[in-house]
């Protein structure tokens, strides 16, 4: 190993802001089998697709309508 590095034309990593926080979280089978479904027609995996789908509700500030 060298004493001394120079990192004076060094880059920013730009996918440092945007670290996943990895979460555990309940999802129904029918809901489940539908992004999975999605992923085996679009050849991206599950996890990917449900993420894209929170990122782009999130992106428009979609809101939920609950009724019973």
């Amino acid at each position: 190993m060298r004493e001394d590095y120079d990192f004076s034309n060094s880059v920013k990593n730009p996918y440092f802001e945007k670290v996943k926080q990895q979460i555990t979280i309940p999802v129904d089978e029918e809901t489940l089998g539908y992004f999975k479904s999605l992923s085996a027609k679009n050849g991206i995996p599950y996890q990917n697709l449900i993420h894209l789908y929170l990122r782009d509700c999130a992106q428009q500030q979609k809101q939920l309508s609950i009724e019973m």
